[in-house]
C-alpha cells in the first residue's frame, strides 16, 4: 500500500516535470516567433525609409542634416540586436522620422505628392503592425517571465537555466509623455 502511494506520487512528480518543461519550451518558442514577427515588420519599415528619404530629398534638397540623421538612425536600428538595444535604436529612428515629416510640412507640393502620400500611408500601416507585433511579443514575454518567476516552476527554470526575456518598449522622449496643451 505504502509502495503504491509512493509510486503514484513519483509518477505525479514526473508528469508535472514533463508538463512544466514542455510548457517552458512552448512559451520560449512563442517568444521567438513573436520576435520574428517584430523583425518582419521592422524590416518592412527599414525598406520604406530610403524611398521616403529620396522622395523628400526631391523637394527639400537643402535639408541634408535631417536626411543624414534618418540614415544613421536606420543603420543603427538595422544593426541593433536584442530587445533592449533594438528598443533604444527604434526610439532614435522614430525621432528621426518625425523630423522628416516636420520637413514635409514646410513643403506643400511634397505633402500633395501622390508618391509621398502613398509612402506615408504605408509607413503608418507598418507602424500599426509593429505596434500589434510588439504587444503580441510583450504578452508572450510576460507569460514566459511569470512562469520563470513563480513557484514551483522557478525551481525547474533554474535547473535548466531558463532566463527572463526583456520587453520590447520604445523609448518615448519626454515631450511625448507631457500632456497635450490645448489652447483656443
Amino acid at each position: 500500500m505504502f509502495t503504491t502511494i509512493l509510486l503514484v506520487i513519483l509518477v505525479l512528480i514526473i508528469l508535472w516535470l514533463v508538463f512544466t518543461y514542455n510548457r517552458f519550451i512552448t512559451l520560449k518558442n512563442r517568444v521567438k516567433e513573436a520576435w520574428a514577427d517584430i523583425d518582419v515588420q521592422l524590416k518592412r519599415r527599414y525598406d520604406l525609409i530610403p524611398n521616403l528619404v529620396e522622395t523628400v530629398k526631391g523637394y527639400a534638397t537643402h535639408e541634408s542634416t535631417v536626411f543624414e540623421q534618418v540614415t544613421m538612425a536606420r543603420a543603427k536600428a538595422l544593426s541593433a540586436t536584442g530587445a533592449e538595444n533594438k528598443s533604444v535604436a527604434e526610439g532614435e529612428l522614430a525621432s528621426a522620422l518625425k523630423s522628416i515629416f516636420a520637413v514635409a510640412e514646410a513643403y506643400p507640393d511634397l505633402k500633395a505628392s501622390a508618391n509621398f502620400s502613398k509612402l506615408q500611408d504605408e509607413l503608418s500601416d507598418t507602424e500599426n503592425k509593429i505596434q500589434a507585433s510588439r504587444r503580441f511579443y510583450n504578452g508572450n514575454v510576460r507569460d514566459w517571465n511569470t512562469l520563470i518567476a513563480t513557484f514551483p516552476s522557478n525551481i525547474l527554470a533554474k535547473q535548466f537555466k531558463f532566463g527572463a526575456e526583456a520587453f520590447f518598449q520604445l523609448e518615448a522622449d519626454s515631450a511625448e509623455r507631457e500632456p497635450v496643451a490645448v489652447k483656443f
